[in-house]
């Protein structure tokens, strides 16, 4: 893949990029309509092709945030059309890499040195790029090392970067603007926290050592005289990411351990410390040799507090659903509904998160779940479609949810597809 040579970091050069990119997108609309005229064909398979293709090819030399929620949106199978989804998943694992002089230059300003006056070998190219960095393979006396490398820029503009989405996003993808700003105030937290990789070795280094007892997950050591606030250095892991392991056949035993493996490891991550890796998507994900699960990313984290855990987790309580006070309780504690809604306002959100609740907690009300069940997720799938659609849903000037609720979503989103993916079947008992 060719390298870059250079980010937009000042919000001028990086305005004009997105600048720039709405006016491909303006023109494959043109372009899309002029032939629609002409042959009074309405597929929009082009369109959303055309248009993928630049918007992810603007986002992954911009890299950072922007880049990020586009890898984000590739996981929602209900927000974009699969030629979106495509596209962005590439931003998990195989986003175009910095050139190696740009690598030198951040290693000069955190530590003076050239890596290779810190390694005794350090590789030129890296070994994978994502949206915020990219890993490059070392050696340190005998020890082999993986060495994550922030981008240019990238804590700097988050904000700013994700101000300029905000309008792509709106319409092009036709979100809430009330959830969005909620969204987007709770992902600009996470994302500035991302960017810390001071903040990100101080979590590897505990939550790796509080979840080191987790059968068939293994994690890195890390090096803090090799990290600082750009830098994170920790040790290779021999294995593939999941997402190309995936792309294989794995033998049902392997697929069942490495599903439960996950499962295990996020539900202490839940309900034990209370704080999540909450970026589940498979370039996150290594899958050594003997099938084991190796966790290699604490960047994005969401803390919970016990008010929070209570109340989102009452969720899961089978005896929930049948009890209304107690469903109505839970639906205005997490914000479902809000006391100055209409009585046909709550009627229609009671419903609709109702089925939503059922829908979703069916895996935890049985000992074990196949997650391979392709109606399940059908069902999911098309449910998602339904509200995505839903006027009420779309118009409404409240957001539908705590924002604290948003990356433990997430979380089990990716859990859940991730599982699909592997077509486990898992004990799900907590």
């Amino acid at each position: 893949m060719k390298e870059q040579e250079s980010i937009p970091t000042s919000k001028v050069q990086r305005a004009g990029k997105f600048i720039g990119t709405g006016a491909k997108i303006g023109a494959n609309y043109l372009k899309h309509y002029g032939k629609q005229l002409v042959t009074g064909e309405s597929n929009k398979d082009d369109l959303h092709q055309n248009n993928a293709r630049d918007i992810y090819k603007s986002l992954s030399e911009l890299k950072g945030s922007a880049l990020k929620v586009a890898q984000m949106l590739s996981m929602d199978k209900n927000i974009l059309p699969s030629a979106y989804q495509q596209q962005f998943a590439m931003a998990q694992y195989s986003a175009p890499p910095l050139s190696y002089p740009l690598v030198v230059k951040t290693f000069q300003r955190q530590f003076g040195k050239n890596p290779d006056q810190l390694f005794d070998s350090f590789s030129k190219s890296a070994a994978n790029a994502a949206s915020i960095g990219q890993v490059h393979k070392a050696v340190k006396n005998g020890k082999n090392l993986a060495v994550k490398i922030q981008y240019p820029g990238v804590g700097d503009s988050v904000k700013s970067d994700l101000a300029m989405v905000k309008p792509i996003a709106l319409r092009m993808f036709e979100l809430n603007a009330s959830e969005y700003d909620d969204y987007i105030q709770e992902v600009e937290a996470r994302m500035l926290e991302e960017t810390d990789y001071d903040l990100e070795l101080k979590r590897s280094l505990d939550l790796s050592v509080k979840s080191g007892k987790i059968k068939n997950v293994i994690f890195p050591n890390y090096y803090p005289e090799f990290s600082g606030p750009k830098i994170l250095t920790m040790d290779w892991i021999d294995g593939k990411p999941l997402g190309e392991t995936l792309k294989h056949e794995i033998p049902q035993e392997q697929r069942n351990v490495l599903g439960q493996a996950m499962w295990d490891f996020y539900h202490f991550q839940m309900h034990t410390l209370k704080a999540v890796h909450a970026d589940p998507h498979p370039g996150n994900f290594l899958v050594t040799p003997d099938y084991k699960l190796g966790i290699i990313d604490f960047g994005c984290v969401k803390v919970m507090t016990e008010d929070f855990h209570a109340k989102y987790f009452q969720l899961l309580d089978p005896t929930l659903i049948d009890d209304t006070k107690r469903l109505e309780k839970a639906f205005y504690d997490l914000r479902f509904i809000y006391p100055d809604d209409t009585d046909k306002e709550k009627e229609f959100f009671m419903d609709i998160f109702t089925k939503l609740v059922v829908l979703l907690s069916k895996p935890f009300r049985s000992s074990t779940f196949d997650f391979a069940d392709k109606a399940y997720f059908d069902t999911i799938f098309a449910f998602g479609e339904e509200i995505s659609g839903m006027k009420e849903l779309r118009k409404s000037k409240k957001a539908r949810g705590v924002k604290d609720a948003l990356y433990i979503n997430r979380t089990y989103f990716g859990l859940y597809n991730i599982l699909h993916d592997l077509k486990a079947t898992v004990n799900t008992a907590y």
